[in-house]
């Protein structure tokens, strides 16, 4: 099997050197690149690309990078305790019943400087390499070092486009407004970048440990339960969802039902759901695959990594982040962390968490100066991927925002859709989770909090055709209460010139 990394039919190679030493006087790493002339690499006739990926020699380090789990605590507290845990094991929580945290040896990583880290994940960009075509895997040593290849259960999802809204940041008054598309891939969600670390662990552990783990199930408000699916599906391992009734669009139910997964749709609220699959993975062979599993924040970072890899390791002044069960903004925190601990960036951007008004937590929280946290009642929004009222990693998400002088805001019903409404009209077709993170730009901006010149970007979780009955609702005017001041519903005409040319005249008045 020919493959290329150009249109051309070449690329780069890896060339494993000796090391060497910096004009600083610093370790150079032994797998430095150095570009050779164009090549093309062919595969044994009939191998697969997994195959041929057992076949190449690992890169500098590989053998001396880890990770393992922490008490979250420890992190937070900066406070190391004796405690912590193979990622081989099936554990959740703590001792103190905290969450855990993944923990990477960074000591190990920082023997090889920014420049070398750059030029290894810039090489691996549009690559069909196993598996680091994949925008995950091609971070694979600051997410899981230590899976084996053959064990990696990816679609290679990931380096989603980062896009210039041009005509939207200029009705902001703004310059330097992007759009991360989170939502452009495999299962429509950026749910696919925690999904395919989490399952390629699993996979890892099935053959380990075949007793421990012989499903894998999550509680979920649509998003998760296509990914798990998805990748459970392409792994042949067995998956359970548990759905509230009655609380997710048609879209994203069909997708677990169509990878095979056993749809549990239960009577209850996310928050229901997610108590109830906390009780069956204590007591069963199933392993939970929701964000508490810190496995899957660990390829949710890389999309921060990915942001900063396409402006050329630049850092962006503002990212805003919808939230609801609160581990993403948690996720690109530590993805940002990361890559100034290894001297790839020297600050982190400020994030903003946008919370839906009936589902807004954080928000509340924030406005009290995070102190006394209280969980509440999340109400029917058309933001249903973050109607959650009690989120699960709040801890994660009030540790980046401190961390990053962060913002929360909110929007209401109205607010957000307008503002993927508003959007869609420069080009964009957005999910209302994004709308929730357009109406907090909004408002920031408003405001004057964010400067016209403030390179932001807004990361978009969804994507829009997975709520396509949201659209449909708004452009038909059918929400009760809510004027829908930018619907554009059809316009019904006869089968007459006249009619027709009545109609184009009234839309544009130019042509009057």
């Amino acid at each position: 099997m020919a493959m290329s990394g150009s249109l051309h039919g070449t690329r780069a190679s890896t060339h494993i050197s000796t090391p060497a030493t910096t004009t600083k006087g610093m370790r150079y790493p032994r797998g430095c690149l150095r570009m050779r002339g164009p090549m093309r690499l062919q595969a044994a006739a009939g191998e697969s690309i997994r195959e041929e990926a057992s076949h190449r020699e690992p890169p500098a380090g590989s053998d001396t990078f880890s990770a393992k789990y922490v008490p979250f605590e420890d992190v937070r507290s900066q406070t190391p305790s004796p405690e912590e845990y193979s990622l081989d094991q099936v554990i959740y929580r703590a001792n103190d019943g905290g969450l855990l945290d993944v923990q990477h040896d960074m000591d190990a990583l920082k023997e090889y400087d920014a420049t070398y880290w750059r030029k290894l994940f810039d090489s691996r960009i549009g690559t069909t390499r196993w598996p680091y075509g994949s925008g995950v895997w091609s971070k694979k040593e600051l997410v899981l070092p230590g899976i084996s290849s053959d064990d990696i259960v990816s679609m290679f999802e990931g380096n989603s486009n980062l896009f210039w809204a041009e005509r939207f940041g200029k009705e902001l008054g703004m310059s330097d407004l992007w759009v991360k598309q989170c939502g452009n891939s495999h299962t429509g969600s950026f749910k696919d970048l925690g999904m395919t670390v989490l399952v390629s662990q699993v996979n890892r552990l099935r053959k380990i440990k075949p007793e421990l783990v012989q499903a894998v199930g999550c509680a979920s408000t649509g998003d998760t339960s296509a990914a798990l699916s998805a990748y459970c599906a392409a792994a042949g391992i067995p998956s359970i969802v548990f759905l509230p009734a009655d609380k997710i669009s048609l879209a994203q139910l069909v997708q677990p039902i169509a990878n095979g997964a056993l749809v549990l749709s239960i009577d209850t609220d996310f928050d229901g759901c997610m108590r109830l699959i906390r009780d069956v993975t204590a007591q069963s062979p199933i392993y939970l695959a929701n964000s508490m599993n810190s496995l899957r924040l660990e390829g949710q970072k890389t999309a921060a990594i990915e942001i900063l890899q396409q402006f050329n390791w630049q850092v962006p002044d503002w990212v805003i982040i919808p939230g609801g069960n609160l581990g993403n903004i948690y996720a690109f925190y530590k993805g940002f962390k990361m890559c100034m601990d290894l001297g790839l960036v020297d600050k982190l951007p400020r994030l903003v968490c946008a919370q839906a008004q009936n589902a807004n937590p954080l928000y509340l929280a924030y406005k009290n100066g995070y102190d006394n946290f209280q969980p509440v009642k999340a109400q029917s929004t058309f933001a249903s991927a973050i109607q959650i009222g009690d989120p699960v990693s709040i801890d994660r998400a009030v540790l980046a925002l401190k961390a990053t002088d962060g913002i929360v805001e909110e929007a209401s019903e109205e607010e957000l859709m307008d503002a993927a409404a508003r959007a869609d009209l420069t080009g964009m077709f957005n999910c209302p989770h994004t709308g929730v993170a357009l109406s907090a730009l909004t408002k920031l901006r408003e405001r004057g909090v964010i400067a016209p010149s403030d390179r932001t970007v807004v990361v978009s979780t969804a994507h829009g055709l997975k709520f396509a009955q949201s659209k449909v609702a708004y452009h038909s005017k059918a929400v009760e209460g809510m004027d829908c001041k930018l619907a554009n519903p059809p316009v019904q005409v006869k089968e007459d010139l006249g009619a027709v040319m009545d109609a184009i005249s009234q839309k544009f008045s130019s042509m009057r």
